[in-house]
């Protein structure tokens, strides 16, 4: 069943929140660089403090990839670090020809096992079809982004309708399987809410919580509504909220802090 996993995630550890293990490394405690592997010790603690208050765990690509064969490396260690019941995205907005993006389905699906992946839809079905074949698998397509480039292409008009809403319909014709998500930013707030409204059935990635502005009342009323699973991404505000040897308490209070916003308590 996918998405299932996401599911129980969510509700045995009552929280729709995401944390991103987004490690720049200019940012990382100066103190962790006493070990070995100063990125993988940043995200094990995080993740020793933070487990049993989320539900899910995104890994930009990025930020492994940058750091050459040792990033992958890493990124293959903290996803071993994350416990058997908490959800994993490879946050890797991946998208080609189909014989291209087979080799990435696989790599994200078989070779690191994570549960979903972003991918980028602009390309068609079938530089989607390597990775929705994995019905055990989810991925989260990009419908509309939190960042301000969005406007360029995403919100313009296409004869009638914007751009992003001709793709939310399209990968709602593409659900066969049951295993697509939308990324929806949670700085759009009004064209988020409508597409909760007239999608209910299909989960929605929210990144833009925090640093970038995005607000939390209007994604807490998307959490509350009826219909699939949807959860919040918070990585800069969370994961750098201590610079010290303390900073895994710091990580969790901010966790804690953003998991009661989004539930309202």
């Amino acid at each position: 069943m996918s998405f299932k996993k996401l599911s129980d995630s969510i509700l045995k550890h009552g929280s729709n929140l995401c944390v991103g293990l987004d490690p720049a490394v200019e940012k990382i405690p100066e103190f962790l660089f006493e070990y070995e592997d100063a990125v993988l010790e940043f995200n094990s603690r995080i993740i020793e403090a933070t487990q049993d208050a989320v539900c899910a765990y995104k890994l930009n690509t990025a930020f492994y990839e940058s750091l050459g064969e040792k990033g992958w490396s890493t990124f293959g260690e903290t996803i071993a670090r994350i416990p058997d019941d908490v959800y994993i995205i490879a946050d890797c907005k991946r998208s080609d020809i189909g014989n291209s993006a087979r080799q990435y389905a696989h790599t994200f699906f078989n070779y690191f096992e994570t549960d979903a992946a972003t991918v980028n839809p602009y390309m068609g079905y079938d530089s989607l079809e390597p990775f929705l074949s994995y019905q055990d698998k989810d991925i989260f397509a990009l419908v509309l982004t939190s960042n301000q480039g969005a406007n360029d292409f995403q919100l313009r008009d296409c004869g009638g309708k914007k751009l992003y809403e001709l793709v939310v319909e399209k990968i709602s014709e593409w659900n066969m399987n049951k295993n697509i998500g939308a990324v929806v930013g949670a700085t759009k707030p009004e064209q988020l809410l409508a597409i909760r409204d007239k999608y209910p059935g299909l989960p929605i990635l929210i990144p833009g919580v925090g640093t970038q502005g995005g607000g939390v009342e209007d994604v807490a009323r998307v959490i509350a509504s009826d219909g699939a699973p949807v959860i919040v991404n918070v990585s800069r505000d969370i994961i750098f909220a201590g610079a010290d040897e303390k900073f895994a308490a710091k990580v969790r209070e901010k966790a804690l802090f953003y998991n009661a916003l989004l539930r309202r308590e």
